[in-house]
Parts: structure tokens; sequence; C-alpha cells
């Protein structure tokens, strides 16, 4: 597992580049250690850092990393709240405080046996770079509320597109492609990441069918390393998880259900 130290880092912002109603920041970084897939990074602007004078600073904000090429750092933003829109605001040549990569990644699967990718909106970002890197083959399903948002499914390579308003491929949820792909083959292995209600229905089918699933959760994060224990989420038998050291990449057979405050943005 790739480690970074505890130090932030300040970086360039190479540029930002559309796609739909996303935004793909990248960040020059040649030289920061390599992260897995499934891992993140706590951002948070150079300048302007917060609500305005006299108003305390937002929280740093953690995004996966969507993939690392050519010494850039990649993340997938969507404006959703006053931090990642100020991210969504940086240009080429700003800085921007990064800590990372942190938290445990997904594990590939076994010999012979086929990944599913199955993302759900902003959450797509973490399979891109699994899917970089599988030896194999992987079948790629992703989710998407519209037509603009289904844009972000050109991130992964032959996705299989559903969207709620039926815009783009499928009409209905990413979770009934997941069902035909888990009929055909049970002896597949999930990875998912995206919305609460998502995750929640790729364990719970994955659960009734036997298959074995690893979901990258997300939640609101003070620290990013496991110090605030702000991010935590029940455990099956007792107990809870932190989802910034324990995950984000979990495996699916650790939950009882997947929190409605641990997916990304729908």
């Amino acid at each position: 597992m790739s480690r970074a130290s505890l130090a932030r880092r300040l970086l360039t912002v190479c540029g930002l580049d559309e796609l739909g109603a996303y935004l793909v920041l990248r960040v020059e970084d040649p030289d920061g250690p390599p992260p897995e897939p499934g891992q993140f990074a706590m951002l948070a602007a150079g300048e302007r850092w917060g609500g305005g004078e006299g108003d305390r600073p937002h929280l740093p904000r953690a995004f996966s990393v969507a993939r690392v090429r050519g010494g850039e750092a990649q993340f997938l933003l969507e404006d959703v709240g006053p931090g990642s829109r100020r991210l969504c605001e940086l240009r080429a040549g700003e800085g921007i405080w990064v800590l990372g990569p942190l938290g445990r990644g997904f594990t590939p699967p076994p010999s012979g046996r086929r990944a599913i990718l199955v993302g759900g909106g902003v959450g797509i970002a973490p399979l891109a770079m699994l899917q970089d890197e599988l030896e194999c083959g992987a079948t790629v399903l992703l989710g998407f509320r519209d037509g603009t948002r289904a844009e972000g499914a050109v991130l992964l390579a032959g996705a299989t597109v559903a969207t709620d308003d039926g815009s783009v491929g499928h009409h209905g949820l990413v979770t009934e492609l997941l069902e035909a792909e888990i009929g055909r083959d049970p002896a597949a292995v999930v990875y998912a990441c995206g919305p609460a209600g998502m995750l929640e229905g790729v364990r719970a089918m994955c659960e009734a069918s036997g298959v074995p699933a690893q979901l990258a959760l997300e939640a609101g994060m003070a620290c990013g390393f496991g110090a605030c224990f702000g991010c935590v989420v029940p455990r099956r038998g007792g107990g809870y998880l932190r989802v910034c050291v324990d995950g984000p990449v979990i495996d699916a057979a650790e939950l009882d259900h997947v929190d409605a405050h641990a997916g990304a943005p729908a």
C-alpha cells in the first residue's frame, strides 16, 4: 500500500478539463508517492480556501485519485458545495495543497476471475485507475442521473451506461445491469464506488448471490488519517470502521449495510 507522509504538499494545477457536468482536475505531481487504485488525497486550494473574510476556512476535501499520467495526478470534480466549487474555480498555474495518497485501495481479483466495475456519478473516479492496472479486461457498468453526467463515462473504456432519465443507454439503475452480469458469471468479483444507495444495492445483491465485492466508500473527513473519527461506519458484528484508514475500499462482507452518508454524491 502506498503511504504518504502526513505532511501536505503545495503543488501546481496543470489545468481543468470539462467532462459533461464534471471537471477533471490535473495537478503536477512528478515526485509524489504513486497511489494505488482506490486511494484518495485531501485537497485544498492554495489561496482563498474559505467562506470569505472573517469566516472559518473550509476543511480539505477528500477525492479519489482517478489516474496518474505523465507526472500528473487527476481528480474528478463536481460542484456540489462551497469547497468543491472553489476547487472547480482553480486555473493552471495556481497552487493546491495535497495530502496523499491515503487509505486502502482495491485488491486485484484472483487469477481467472473476471472483474466487474460498477460506478455511479462522480464515484466512477477510482475505477478509472483500477481499469488501467488490471491485467485482464474488466466489465464496466456506469450509472448516471442524466445525459450530461453520462459524458463522464469516457473516463473508462468500453463502459455500458445506465441513466435515470433514459437519455443515454439503459433506462434505469446500474444495479439492474449488474444483476444480469452476475447471473451470467457468478464467479466474478465486483468493485464499486458511487452513491450510498447504489453501494447498498450492490452489497445486498452480491451477498445474496455469494459474489465477493469491494466497495469504495466516501464520507466527510476532517483529517484523512484516522485521528478525528469523523468518518466512521458500523462494522458487521459490532464496532466501527474508519473510512479514511480502514478503507475507503472495504470488503462488502464487513458491512451489514452501507450508511446513507458513506457514498459519493449522486
